[in-house]
């Protein structure tokens, strides 16, 4: 087991650190106009990045999930506005565990946006499948769907199993995170095309699971950011003649932050590596990372907004990005009750 990331994973890292600092703007999403940072995603697809994952004869990279969660850091530890997670993880594990090649190509490569439509509760979208003409047609909606404001391909997974569409009526949510964007998907005799599959749950929980992993790599990102930016501010910020950070309060702070991100980067780094070598681990390992790391991040952030003092509380910083991205993310898949029960399912599996 390799819990260090080698040298060509560690170049990708400083690529795509470099690609962020030179092109991530999540402002003009946050206080402008934007749904998404259309620059940065094109960026990324010419890279190779959208697609890094998905086979290299259906025009992806062929690379691997620690490869994969290694861009994730990097785009949670800048909050980068681009509906990575939806399309490059979501909808193309989805594609590719369903072995559909059709609209795969076009995602692999940046071209189309997709996303994965689900129940709140990760089961069967509230959606019926009828066949019409030779083909099907989809009824109902899907609520919460991450990017569904900005995708071109809603991969849905309902009673009757899985289809994809290239059309619904979408209504952008307002959320508590502004760097991730939501929408309601309305279908109505929507033509969709009909994905089988032998086991439509198996495939479900598959993808579950390799996006609890990607999840947690964007949460790992957001911690270590917050421990860089919070130790900066510790260092600087001058308060009765001495910096901070000369405080035991804020020493140790910073220390448990410090420790927080160590922690979470060794459980993802053993969840990532299962998801590529041992994908019967990768259930409980993906289950584990999860219960730690989303509370762990919102945990983390909190601190440093604290640590932050008056100026973390202003629109003008990030610090309150992060800790809302934290909370939406720790609440992304089910709370922090669901997720304790899931592990707790998992662990009595390989009792």
């Amino acid at each position: 087991m390799q819990l260090v990331l080698d040298t060509e994973q560690q170049q990708l890292r400083s690529t795509v650190r470099k690609l962020l600092a030179d092109h991530s703007d999540v402002r003009s999403v946050v206080d402008g106009d934007e749904t998404y940072d259309a620059v940065l995603w094109r960026h990324l697809a010419e890279l190779g990045l959208t697609g890094l994952v998905v086979p290299e004869d259906q025009g992806g990279a062929g690379a691997g999930h620690v490869e994969r969660c290694v861009v994730l850091e990097e785009l949670g530890r800048a909050l980068a506005p681009v509906p990575f997670f939806a399309s490059a993880v979501l909808a193309a594990d989805a594609l590719v565990a369903l072995g559909d090649t059709e609209v795969l190509p076009a995602l692999a490569v940046g071209e189309k946006i997709g996303a994965l439509a689900v129940s709140e509760s990760w089961g069967p979208a509230p959606v019926t499948a009828t066949e019409r003409d030779g083909g099907w047609v989809l009824d109902g909606h899907a609520p919460f769907v991450i990017s569904g404001d900005v995708a071109d391909v809603f991969v849905v997974y309902s009673a009757d199993g899985w289809f994809v569409a290239e059309d619904a009526r979408r209504t952008p949510l307002t959320t508590l995170d502004p760097t991730r964007g939501q929408a309601k998907l309305d279908f109505a005799g929507t033509p969709a095309r009909r994905v089988d599959t032998a086991d439509p749950a198996a495939v479900l929980e598959k993808v579950r699971d390799l996006a609890s992993v990607a999840l947690a790599a964007e949460q790992v990102g957001g911690i270590a950011k917050v421990l860089e930016t919070t130790v900066e501010y510790a260092k600087v910020r001058v308060q009765f003649g001495r910096a901070i950070g000369s405080y035991q309060a804020v020493k140790h702070a910073c220390a448990d932050l410090y420790s927080t991100s160590e922690r979470a980067e060794s459980l993802l780094r053993h969840a990532a590596w299962t998801a590529d070598h041992d994908p019967d681990a990768l259930p409980l390992a993906a289950a584990t990372t999860q219960v730690f790391t989303g509370p762990a991040y919102f945990a983390a952030a909190a601190s440093g907004l604290q640590l932050h003092g008056g100026i973390g509380y202003t629109w003008e910083h990030d610090a309150h990005l992060c800790y809302k991205r934290a909370k939406s993310s720790e609440l992304l898949f089910g709370g922090h009750d669901e997720q304790l029960a899931r592990l707790a399912r998992r662990l009595d599996g390989v009792s």
